[in-house]
């Protein structure tokens, strides 16, 4: 069971994102603790998070007072709700949380159901709950309950370094060994959909891809070049090598098959909602773009992003290694395309100003904690947090 925890200071943004998968029919809550449930059993994210805020201390010592988790048992792993409930609650007791007031929603829109937990990390006296070595103390924990109720054990499963191939370095020589050593493996492991996809995927190890066509006594040709990149991520000056130098495997017709048989098995495997999932996790609480790239690296996804000579983002690439895919922004949904993160992280951003995503749907009250107080606006103009 591998266990992911993010902090941030939207509650109102990880309540919204949990209550849209019971909305949608791929959600239910299991649980809450110290929380008072509704008579009908419909919970309201508003009354949720202002009655979790009710316990909160008028004044806090951390940026971050929210937490909010997910574990995620193996998919062999065949748990009742009654369960699930029972290692959530153990879970929180463990880690120091226990004591504060949660509540715990079930996940079904992929098939590896999992719980996610939405608390604060703030004790009545306004300080943090201490968490030294959270990371190894939730590791420890997880291993624990994978005993206790006969799990299969997450460690050294999915979390393998394999993935990680060795990035080109230009000034070392033998150009040709070095691509190869990572255009091979990477044909083999990653699916990708589009040219431009392989060549996010390519950059992360100093590699440029670039098509070539033509025409050659009356004949039209079409073939790839592969480059070396800087640490800018510019063309390195070396010569371009062909793809024919590397053999059938890197042409342009093996990689358009790749491509074309590529889409067959994302859809099969359901990866494109896979890797949605993860992402739309990331964003939670994400300000800046620095913050949603080490949120995504949590999960093993790379962000790629392309911009024009005035800085505007121009494409956007998810690379989840873990999942194996490469995925447009704009194949996961209008919100994690190029235009929505301009608008998430617009030019201001540079100059260091720390601004909350922006979506498309307002929502009818926002719940952000900050600097000890309670900040509601009943209409907002923008809507913040997860996109």
């Amino acid at each position: 069971m591998v266990a992911n925890i993010t902090t941030g200071n939207n509650l109102y943004g990880a309540l919204f994102y949990n209550q849209e998968k019971v909305d949608k029919g791929v959600g239910t809550v299991l649980a809450t603790h110290i929380l008072r449930e509704p008579v009908d059993g419909n919970f309201n994210v508003a009354e949720t998070a202002e009655d979790i805020l009710r316990w909160m201390p008028d004044h806090f010592r951390t940026e971050k007072p929210v937490i909010h988790i997910s574990l995620n048992p193996d998919p062999k792993d065949n748990l009742s709700d009654e369960q699930l409930s029972e290692i959530a609650g153990h879970y929180m007791d463990r880690m120091g949380w226990g004591g504060l007031p949660y509540i715990v929603f079930k996940h079904s829109d992929i098939e590896r159901e999992h719980v996610h937990i939405v608390s604060v990390q703030v004790g009545q006296d306004g300080k943090k709950i201490k968490d030294n070595k959270r990371n190894e103390h939730s590791v420890a924990i997880t291993e624990e309950l994978e005993k206790e109720y006969g799990l299969h054990p997450a460690k050294g499963q999915k979390r393998s370094e394999k993935w990680q191939l060795k990035p080109v370095d230009s000034t070392k020589g033998d150009l040709k060994r070095q691509i190869a050593a990572v255009i091979k493996p990477a044909l083999s492991m990653y699916r990708f959909q589009t040219l431009g996809e392989f060549r996010a995927l390519l950059s992360l190890y100093n590699i440029g891809i670039e098509e070539v066509r033509g025409e050659r006594d009356g004949h039209t040709y079409r073939g790839l070049l592969y480059t070396a990149l800087n640490a800018d991520g510019k063309k390195a000056e070396v010569t371009p090598l062909k793809s024919s130098l590397f053999g059938k495997y890197a042409g342009f017709d093996v990689l358009e098959r790749h491509m074309e048989h590529s889409g067959e098995k994302i859809m099969k495997e359901n990866s494109r909602e896979h890797t949605r999932h993860r992402v739309a996790e990331a964003f939670l609480d994400a300000p800046t773009e620095n913050a949603l790239r080490e949120r995504l690296r949590a999960y093993y996804i790379d962000l790629f992003i392309r911009r024009n000579d005035a800085g505007r983002i121009t494409g956007v690439t998810f690379i989840d290694h873990e999942n194996r895919c490469v995925l447009n922004g704009s194949r996961l949904g209008k919100e994690y395309s190029a235009n929505a993160l301009n608008e998430r992280y617009p030019e201001a951003q540079k100059t260091g100003a720390d601004l909350h995503g922006v979506s498309d749907t307002i929502r009818p009250q926002e719940i952000v904690v900050s600097k000890g107080a309670v900040r509601k606006n009943k209409k907002p103009n923008q809507k913040r947090g997860l996109n």
